[in-house]
């Protein structure tokens, strides 16, 4: 995981360079503290999928790019197979499958999340945008601005993500879920 963390450190520090931004800057625009976001940069910090989508549109580059170093190329379609997403385990809360890694252009950025059950309450987070979750299996407690909603297989939820939320698995069972983060 380390190894995958310096990885996308360097291509962040890449891009944010070629864009002429130096550090603080570039963590000003991202409101987020300056040590943090050097401990992101440098593979020190796990990088959250919302925040690594949010670091993407500011730097104008598809999030594939980010995550593999290599440039989406898809412009009529992208087919991904069963398993076969791009693995994007970026936190101890989740674990991320993205489901549409090739195409070009992308208005949104489509996952399937894993929530494994937790004793503890999960961090909350925010990222621009608008985000619609669809449960796959097992019950999620969604914390979203204040409210506490327990979704079941089949339940959606779309939202606005500046809103500070999180997701939590229930009845000591893991949960899946189909993020699409626009």
């Amino acid at each position: 995981m380390k190894e995958f963390n310096k990885d996308i450190g360097k291509r962040i520090k890449e891009l944010r360079e070629l864009s002429d931004k130096s550090i603080e800057e570039f963590a000003e625009e991202l409101n987020i503290d300056g040590n943090t976001y050097k401990k992101y940069e440098n593979g020190e910090l796990d990088i959250p999928a919302s925040f690594l989508y949010e670091i993407a549109n500011n730097l104008k580059v598809d999030l594939n790019l980010l995550l593999t170093g290599e440039e989406s190329r898809m412009h009529i379609f992208d087919v991904t197979r069963a398993g076969k997403g791009i693995s994007v385990n970026r936190s101890n809360q989740y674990e991320y499958e993205n489901l549409c890694n090739k195409f070009i252009h992308k208005k949104s950025e489509v996952f399937v999340i894993t929530v494994e059950p937790k004793e503890k309450r999960p961090s909350l987070n925010t990222h621009p945008g608008q985000e619609f979750n669809y449960v796959l299996e097992g019950s999620l407690k969604i914390y979203i601005h204040e409210n506490e909603i327990i979704l079941n297989k089949g339940d959606s939820i779309f939202f606005d993500s500046k809103h500070k939320h999180a997701m939590e698995a229930l009845n000591n069972e893991k949960a899946k879920f189909l993020a699409v983060i626009m």
